[in-house]
């Protein structure tokens, strides 16, 4: 139950009536409080919640953005109605406000950090983050309510949104989480890092003898990467304990895709692997050219098991050098809008194709592997894919920083739900570990025995239960030897491959 409070709302050093006008609620207060500048922060959330409001989300409103607020800590609620917005701390009442005029984002952007204020008045960690890390949890939090996989990056200047292929580097990449904490959230194989045995989900403290959290995003992007050589001494929290490592920046290529010719041999006239880590332009031409130059193998491995990407752009022309002109995706931005991407040009191979796929293939990626299961162009082997097939569009913001939204649902070329549920594999690798079940399997093929279920045709059964007989795989580091053996029996086995299609 609600305790009873008092009538009067304390802001620094001036007093609001609790339920004062939405307009101008800094107007008589101190500029700086609680070390935020009111009116700098006020503009930031305005900003952002006019950008919100030119993006479609089909039926989702700037109501649900600001009740999101109370993720920021479990002992926060926070309501807003079409009249009032109200925050209750525990079981006490510390906020009420009139709710803003629609469009009116001077009151939404005050109102909002209004209630950050009270709320970093009771909660000590919130009291305690600077200016960028503040920005990048609350924004976070807002998002969160309409868009859960959307994020706010602090400056335009950290992305690295260019085509370079090399750069020196530490050899990782780490971003805040939502307590501010810079956590490595990937490894670039065979890098600094990696041969230093750091993993994901561990947590940076210090560089060079400072503190993380006395480092702004951009200087910390500085450090991780760049054009010059040097090292950076880091200490680690890690579930093991504490660590200290010293890494030299060290040449690291980067590539949307990488070419692997496996050659002729008495069995084969060779297999060509392609591994799509993005997918991109720089892809498209990679793969552009490993199929015209690579013509006459018997056939072709798409490993998708760690591919992603948001460009549809180049997902079309992908996937239109394996099936020409047919639809390939549908992008819904509303309930009731879709758009249908075709790729403009014909196929340049019919050779017979192998697609990989994982929990890890994602975004565009999931389409494409949904493009071979639909036109019947490639055998599906792996695990079911993320589900998380959503498209970013990305809004500047006048304090330099950006909005990332996934607010773009993709859909299959016929019109079929990928995100959350994702693609999934005629062959389920998981059920297939070693040399004998695949053998078992193989013959089970030959034999007419293999018993095909085409997950992907069943709209009506439970997504989780068909995870569940398809489990992720989490051991064994003979996964890339077993698909790659298995992928190369069906290539070159052209009974095996034409049963698997049903021809």
């Amino acid at each position: 139950m609600i305790k009873p409070v008092q009538i009067l709302f304390t802001f620094g050093l001036g007093m609001l009536p609790l339920f004062c006008s939405a307009t101008d609620l800094f107007r008589d207060s101190p500029q700086i409080q609680t070390g935020l500048d009111v009116h700098a922060t006020s503009d930031v959330f305005a900003d952002i919640y006019e950008k919100l409001d030119s993006v479609n989300w089909a039926g989702k409103n700037i109501d649900v953005a600001i009740e999101s607020l109370e993720k920021l800590n479990p002992d926060a609620h926070i309501a807003a109605t079409g009249n009032r917005a109200v925050l209750v701390w525990g079981d006490e009442l510390i906020a009420n406000f009139p709710y803003p005029d629609a469009k009116d984002w001077h009151s939404y952007g005050e109102i909002t950090t209004a209630l950050l204020l009270k709320m970093r008045e009771r909660d000590a960690h919130l009291r305690a983050l600077n200016g960028a890390q503040l920005y990048n949890i609350v924004v976070n939090a807002l998002l969160s309510g309409i868009d859960q996989n959307g994020n706010y990056v602090y400056s335009r200047d950290s992305i690295n949104d260019n085509d370079t292929r090399i750069l020196t580097s530490l050899g990782f990449e780490a971003g805040r989480d939502e307590r501010g904490n810079l956590r490595v959230t990937g490894i670039f194989k065979d890098s600094p890092s990696d041969i230093a045995d750091m993993h994901q989900g561990d947590i940076i403290s210090e560089i060079n003898g400072q503190r993380v959290a006395n480092i702004s995003d951009k200087d910390i992007t500085g450090i991780l990467s760049g054009y010059n050589s040097g090292t950076a001494k880091l200490k680690l929290l890690t579930p093991f304990g504490n660590r200290n490592v010293t890494l030299r920046r060290a040449t690291v290529v980067l590539a949307d895709a990488d070419i692997i010719y496996r050659g002729k041999n008495e069995n084969t006239n060779g297999i060509l692997e392609i591994i799509i880590h993005k997918i991109s332009d720089g892809a498209v031409d990679i793969v552009n050219e490993a199929l015209n130059k690579h013509s006459d193998v018997d056939g072709i491995i798409l490993d998708l098991r760690t591919s992603g990407g948001d460009d549809e752009r180049a997902m079309a022309k992908l996937a239109g050098l394996f099936v020409g002109q047919k639809p390939v995706m549908r992008i819904s931005e509303t309930a009731v809008d879709e758009t249908e991407i075709v790729p403009g040009g014909d196929a340049i191979t019919n050779l017979p194709v192998v697609v990989f796929i994982s929990d890890t293939t994602n975004g565009t990626a999931e389409a494409l592997a949904a493009t071979f299961y639909e036109n019947k162009r490639g055998v599906l082997i792996g695990t079911p894919t993320s589900g998380r097939a959503r498209i970013a569009t990305m809004l500047d913001l006048k304090n330099g920083g950006v909005l990332e939204l996934f607010n773009k649902s993709v859909k299959t070329g016929q019109g079929n739900k990928l995100d959350g549920r994702g693609v999934f594999p005629l062959v389920c690798l998981s059920n297939i570990r070693n040399d004998g079940q695949r053998d078992v399997f193989l013959l089970n093929v030959i034999n007419d025995e293999f018993e095909s279920h085409d997950y992907n045709a069943k709209t009506d059964v439970d997504v989780n239960a068909l995870r569940r007989a398809c489990p992720n795989i989490t051991d064994g580091n003979d996964e890339d030897a077993m698909a790659l053996g298995l992928g190369t029996k069906i290539l070159t086995e052209k009974t095996i491959y034409n049963k698997l299609m049903g021809i």
